[in-house]
């Protein structure tokens, strides 16, 4: 009874088959295709695949994009299942003003991450930050209310957009300095700071509204960049929107 999780983000598709619908369910094979190569999935990674008994995704690459990774999937006979943004699930509530209008993976991380706190034990708040093409950085209460997030532009598009409006900044990717003395460095660690400086202000936001310092979650295919240069203290989860995706086919399959 596998299931194949699906993570389609804006540039790449990553995927995930489980032996079991359920919050520690085994890989049994994974994983990821930018999205330009959607269409050698089928006769490529998934040709060794045997058929699962549900598919499960979120995406945020839009209809075009999914009717692509829908042709690939058509060669098993299983129906995917694309997670929308609700009210609430699988213990997370959504505070958005259009709770349907919140991107599917910033709803599939946080429900990820709330599931991971819980098996701490005591309740708490909770930050989760997806680094990726956008930086997305959400806040959740102690009884799992998500109160708002904000996003703001990931490294390589602040930096292109220095680059297209400002002569002469075309350099090479620096290093992050705490004083950078070139300009390659100073782009680097402006994008970095910039990032850490927003991640922190929602830090103290969420632990002046609940009286509590929050646990920190990061995730996104730029996390392991970010996680170093953080004043905050922070745990690296890679898994965080599959963790999601198992939690809510638990909920809807187990």
């Amino acid at each position: 009874m596998t299931l194949l999780a699906l993570d389609v983000g804006n540039t790449r598709l990553k995927w995930a088959l489980y032996d079991a619908p359920r919050v520690g369910g085994q890989p049994l094979a994974q994983g990821a295709q930018f999205l330009e190569n959607i269409e050698k999935l089928a006769e490529g990674d998934w040709s060794a695949v045997s058929s699962p008994r549900w598919v499960l995704g979120c995406i945020v690459a839009g209809d075009a994009v999914k009717r692509r990774v829908e042709e690939q999937l058509e060669q098993w006979d299983v129906t995917p299942q694309w997670v929308v943004s609700s009210s609430a699930e699988a213990g997370l509530s959504n505070g958005y003003d259009h709770p349907a209008r919140l991107g599917s993976d910033r709803w599939v991380a946080m429900i990820g991450a709330r599931q991971r706190l819980m098996q701490l034990g005591r309740p708490r708040p909770c930050i989760v930050v997806m680094v990726g093409t956008a930086v997305t950085v959400e806040a959740i209460d102690t009884s799992g209310r998500f109160l708002g997030g904000i996003i703001l532009p990931g490294h390589g598009i602040m930096l292109r957009a220095l680059e297209s409006g400002t002569a002469g900044l075309h350099v090479p990717t620096g290093e992050v300095r705490d004083f950078p003395t070139n300009t390659s460095d100073a782009l680097t660690s402006g994008g970095t700071f910039a990032i850490a400086g927003a991640v922190q202000r929602m830090v103290e936001n969420l632990q002046r509204h609940c009286g509590e310092t929050p646990v920190v979650y990061m995730t996104g295919g730029a996390g392991w960049k970010m996680a170093p240069s953080m004043s905050t203290p922070c745990e690296l989860v890679d898994s965080l929107i599959f963790d999601g995706l198992l939690e809510i086919a638990h909920k809807r399959f187990g």
